[in-house]
């Protein structure tokens, strides 16, 4: 859903104020206008739907390209808590593209076990290999030298009482400046949401018996994901599947082609763009990209003849490279909002949804007021659901992460 008129009134005044100097800021500041934060943030992704970890993913890509862009090192730890050997995850092949692509960047730690267990069922093995990844983080964060920590997994562990909480608490909380650290998994202990600055929840939705009836008659239509709602972690875990697809082609010596659409992203200065870069860098033959849209926001009621150019001529190579087949992976970055702006019609892209490739995955996000019947496709529908931002408290956006 579009911020309405007023609220942009009331960010450019934000913005003016800041320019002029003013001490007290509240709310979001461009690039362009401010410093950035010196204070590294803390993000927390849980909940029961799809996209923790390929969200997590999505910043890690984000930072690292823009520091190829900026030309400096930026060093990431992806410690991934109860993911011990013996068993495949969905994130191991995006990993794998983000080793091969960049790599003396990335530094990865598996600990734990395969197996799912509850409180009750944990071992001495269990607590032992928590407090182990535990005390790799700890010393990763005291040492500074990383811009980026994702510990993946962390909040089940802190939830199963495998480590504890006031350690880690107070451990994150005295991170040093600058460093980010991405906390995904469910049940987030309420201590630990205290102190971030970001606390975002994909929520699951399911399909309805006619949906799955609908599907059943259609085998091709598996293998669709749907990432909407007004939190974080929309378009960067459509990164994430990226990464996968690329890695699932390095583990099978196959070429895994993915095509990355964005609608309503004329212009420059976008959150996706250095992320889009490092993967265009390190592998040009197998990523393509296309931005459409001008460099402006599109209201309802106000919509130019050139919107509806745009956003038809992006669905015409979108319709054309799902059935062609040659793509694994198709991103239609806000395509949600494009149609609930009445930019496209709905049922041109039911119809190709439903004769895609079996082995095409097709992701689609943005907002949206109105969910569109291709909702009742998806094999996945997450909703990010934005419980705490540090825009709100005034904290400027930071390069890499937010922009």
């Amino acid at each position: 859903m579009k911020p309405q008129p007023e609220e942009v009134k009331t960010s450019k005044n934000k913005i003016q104020a800041q320019a002029s100097g003013r001490k007290n800021r509240i709310g979001i500041v461009t690039a362009t206008d401010s410093k950035e934060r010196s204070n590294g943030q803390l993000h927390i992704y849980d909940g029961e739907g799809k996209g923790k970890s390929q969200a997590a993913l999505g910043v890690v890509l984000r930072t690292i390209g823009l520091g190829i862009c900026e030309k400096r090192r930026t060093r990431v730890l992806l410690l991934r808590f109860l993911k011990g050997p013996g068993r495949e995850y969905d994130e191991d092949s995006a990993i794998e593209a983000l080793q091969q692509g960049f790599p003396h960047l990335i530094d990865q730690v598996r600990t734990g076990r395969a197996d799912f267990f509850t409180a009750g069922e944990a071992t001495k093995f269990d607590a032992s290999e928590a407090q182990r990844g535990w005390d790799i983080a700890k010393g990763a964060i005291a040492s500074a030298l990383y811009s980026v920590v994702v510990l993946d997994e962390l909040n089940p562990v802190l939830d199963l009482g495998l480590l504890p909480l006031d350690d880690v608490v107070d451990t994150l909380a005295s991170r040093p400046d600058g460093m980010e650290i991405i906390v995904t998994g469910r049940a987030a202990p309420f201590d630990l949401i205290e102190i971030a600055e970001l606390h975002s929840e994909m929520r699951a939705h399911r399909r309805s018996d006619l949906a799955k009836n609908e599907l059943a008659s259609h085998t091709s239509s598996g293998g669709i994901e749907i990432y909407t709602g007004e939190g974080k972690g929309k378009s960067t875990s459509a990164l994430g599947k990226a990464l996968q697809a690329i890695g699932r082609g390095i583990s099978q010596d196959k070429s895994h082609r993915v095509l990355i659409l964005q609608w309503l992203k004329g212009g420059s200065g976008y959150t996706e763009d250095a992320a889009i870069a490092a993967l265009r860098e390190s592998y040009p033959h197998l990523v393509d990209h296309l931005r459409s849209g001008r460099d402006a926001i599109v209201w309802r009621g106000q919509q130019q003849p050139i919107d509806y150019v745009e956003a038809e001529r992006a669905w015409e190579i979108a319709r054309a490279a799902i059935a062609s087949g040659l793509y694994k992976t198709v991103i239609l970055d806000e395509l949600n909002p494009t149609v609930d702006l009445e930019l496209l019609p709905v049922e041109p892209i039911v119809e190709t949804l439903l004769r895609k490739p079996a082995e095409t995955e097709v992701i689609i996000t943005g907002r949206c007021k109105n969910y569109p019947p291709y909702f009742d496709l998806a094999s996945v529908h997450s909703e990010m659901v934005c419980h705490k931002h540090y825009a709100e408290k005034g904290i400027n956006l930071k390069k890499g992460v937010d922009y």
